[in-house]
């Protein structure tokens, strides 16, 4: 059973990140790409309608409406264009991560905190 969720895990994020895709394409239709963009937006943003610290319901939000949102897409969005996004989407998510970037990152962000307290003489 646990394979099976974690496939279930990998098409999702696949789907979110297709979906996304789908929301910058010209060629999605103007409903699809609004739609498209709100899930992904909602899927991926650390801001839930119902937090995730509330005991069940905080979660359960999440394993609703994104699968149901992703559905209402994959039904506004047409089969062909779809399957063209889960394949870039697939592309993706198997590229190479670069560990020099992220490190460039945190330490941008380190200089940044510290300018921030320095101006507000912390």
């Amino acid at each position: 059973m646990l394979p099976e969720i974690k496939a279930w895990a990998r098409a999702l994020k696949r789907d979110v990140l297709a979906l996304y895709l789908a929301a910058r394409d010209p060629r999605t239709p103007w409903a699809a790409r609004i739609a498209a963009l709100l899930v992904a937006g909602y899927a991926l943003s650390p801001i839930d309608l119902i937090p995730d610290f509330i005991p069940v319901i905080g979660l359960l939000d999440d394993l609703l409406l994104v699968p149901a949102g992703i559905w209402l897409v994959l039904r506004l969005v047409p089969p062909d264009l779809m399957q063209s996004y889960r394949a870039e989407a697939e592309l993706l998510a198997h590229r190479p991560r670069s560990l020099a970037a992220a490190a460039v990152v945190i330490a941008l962000w380190i200089v940044a905190i510290a300018l921030a307290a320095a101006w507000l003489d912390l």
